[in-house]
């Protein structure tokens, strides 16, 4: 590209061609403040946030629409442009709720950030409020338009980055409204419930059904024992809600914040993990042997389990029947663990503590259930857990004293499991099982560099059985849509795929921490998931066990109760089946598959 000579706020600048001003500006290390923009998302300069004065332009340009040009002379701090981008906020927040003591986005907000910075400490313009829809149908997703500064992040998001596009701006003018078809619900389109558009609404128009209280019910109930799991992807993420760095790693700081919430036994999910690929593993064997279809699909993330269910029901077979990590260790924790230690299952409590959003529904879902009674009662997400631990006086996770796990036959995990949060994680991990069970030898390599990185899609060649296979893993559905439609036309090369939900894998769920626009395309010089994902690998370095099938307590597990991967018991209890969802049908007035 040519390099394009230009001024801003009278520096010179070096660009490139094709650069918008917003571009150069921040490759300059200028801050220019912006609200719809996300990098390589949207940028629709619809909030008007991002003006600036350029000489010789009649009216304010938006930094983030507006090419840069030879010779340009930009403003971004001028008494115009600051009373521009001052009137446009005053304009939004008097449409908005302000009720900021209560919203859960409270102190990581861009738009009161926006306000504070320009010093907006006043209602200047009183008025009317555009009328409000508060959506609360789903297991997951809460959508309250008062809130809603119509930035069109969300829509961006869940079209470009999910392929999906459930989300548009309805009706026009001082009624405009954003949402589902007929500003009805997620609960009735086909919706992952993947929770990125949660993550890029910049307010708090967007976010996920809160389960605290469900859990501290449960934890006061002197009649029940309340079992807490976390996911891998959480430990990496937790103490950015305490203000650590992005990236640190608070497993054991973790667990003694959750001990003192009163939970009974705090338990690693990668536990789960292990099992999981234990049952895959076994499964893609018995396919690649001829019985059943290939390529196969990894079932470890519910929302790509939910959008294969809506987008490509007659590929369901192609999914591997495991339940997810969660799930399995639940269905286990109610049965062997229950009876180890002499508890009726009624009693038990689980709780999983995850990434992840559309767990919140995969804990309901028919198909899931074991028994009478729930594997898993409750799902919280990372910020949730803040929260929750928050509430019970715990300000600084830092200070706590570091606690180890409960181990007790369900406590020990693999480095494998902690992996699983990573995109290629999880083929990572199946690798390192099936190599090593499938040569009958310790493994001379463990790590898979080929899995690992940001690519959105990658791919690896394996030798096993003597004879070498084609794997692929993908992350957000519009990476994988080509693959899936390969599998669809039957030109796949790939005999097992790993897809996760969103992009990066479970360290960028929809339930993480929220990163703000301004820090993931401003001059901090790294990707947040970047540097999550370094702290799983971290983990998994230092790990005793990095092999899932080297775990003692799933040795044990499989030769006190389950006999064997794939066994009658196995399949009863870590197994599971899929079903087509109907597209749009109409609206429904009841959380999904409640009775």
């Amino acid at each position: 590209m040519s390099e394009v000579h230009i001024k801003i706020n009278h520096q010179f600048v070096t660009a490139e061609s094709g650069d918008t001003i917003l571009q150069a500006a921040n490759r300059a290390g200028i801050q220019i403040p912006t609200l719809c923009y996300l990098k390589n998302v949207i940028r629709s300069g619809a909030c008007r946030v991002c003006l600036v004065e350029v000489k010789g332009a009649r009216a304010l340009l938006s930094a983030c629409t507006t090419p840069v040009s030879e010779g340009m002379e930009v403003l971004t701090n001028s008494e115009r442009a600051i009373r521009g981008r001052k009137t446009t906020v005053e304009l939004m927040m008097s449409n908005h709720n302000k009720n900021c003591l209560s919203c859960k986005r409270n102190q990581n907000c861009e738009l009161q950030r926006l306000c504070a910075e320009l010093g907006i400490r006043e209602n200047r313009f009183e008025g009317e409020h555009s009328p409000a829809t508060l959506e609360q149908a789903s297991w997951g997703i809460v959508r309250d338009t008062s809130k809603c500064v119509l930035c069109e992040r969300c829509i961006g998001v869940c079209r470009n980055v999910q392929g999906l596009g459930i989300l548009s701006l309805q009706k026009r003018g001082f009624s405009t409204i954003c949402g589902p078809i007929g500003n009805g619900s997620f609960n009735d389109v086909d919706c992952m419930q993947c929770g990125q558009c949660v993550i890029a609404c910049p307010v708090g128009a967007l976010s996920e059904k809160e389960n605290i209280h469900d859990v501290i019910l449960a934890i006061n109930d002197p009649d029940k024992v309340v079992i807490c799991q976390t996911a891998p992807a959480v430990r990496a993420a937790l103490g950015e809600e305490f203000g650590l760095p992005i990236g640190t790693r608070v497993t054991h700081k973790m667990v003694a914040a959750l001990k003192r919430c009163g939970f009974d036994r705090v338990y690693d999910t990668d536990f789960g993990a292990d099992l999981t690929i234990m049952e895959e593993g076994h499964e893609l064997l018995e396919r690649i042997n001829g019985h059943g279809v290939l390529p196969m699909f990894t079932s470890c993330s519910p929302g790509w389990v939910r959008y294969m269910e809506y987008e490509y029901p007659q590929l369901l077979d192609h999914l591997s029947t495991c339940k997810s990590p969660h799930m399995m260790f639940g269905a286990i924790c109610k049965t062997y663990w229950a009876k180890q230690h002499n508890i009726d299952p009624s009693r038990i409590y689980v709780v999983s503590i995850m990434p992840c959003i559309a767990k919140k529904s995969e804990i309901h879902k028919e198909e899931n259930q074991t028994g009478d009674y729930p594997d898993v009662d409750a799902v919280l997400t990372t910020r949730e857990a803040a929260r929750l631990i928050k509430m019970y006086g715990m300000d600084d996770l830092d200070a706590l004293q570091e606690e180890d796990y409960d181990q007790d036959f369900l406590g020990a995990a693999s480095g494998a499991g902690v992996i699983f949060g990573a995109g290629g994680g999880v083929m990572e991990a199946a690798l390192r099982t099936l190599k090593q069970e499938t040569e009958g030898k310790k493994l001379e390599r463990v790590d898979f560099g080929e899995c690992r990185g940001m690519a959105g899609v990658k791919e690896a060649q394996v030798e096993l059985l003597g004879k070498k296979y084609w794997v692929a893993m993908a992350s957000s559905m519009s990476c994988a849509k080509p693959l899936i439609e390969d599998v669809r036309t039957g030109t796949s090369k790939y005999a097992f795929i790993e897809i996760m939900g969103c992009p990066g894998g479970c360290i960028n769920g929809g339930g993480q921490p929220i990163v703000s626009a301004r820090a993931k395309h401003g001059r901090l010089g790294y990707s947040y998931k970047d540097l999550r994902m370094k702290a799983l690998y971290e983990e998994d370095r230092y790990a005793p066990v990095r092999v899932s099938c080297d775990n003692p307590q799933i040795q044990q597990l499989y030769s006190a109760f389950l006999g064997k991967p794939g066994s009658e018991i196995s399949e009863h209890l870590l197994h599971t089946s899929y079903h087509r969802r109907p597209r749009f049908t109409g609206w429904k007035t009841k959380p999904e598959e409640q009775p």
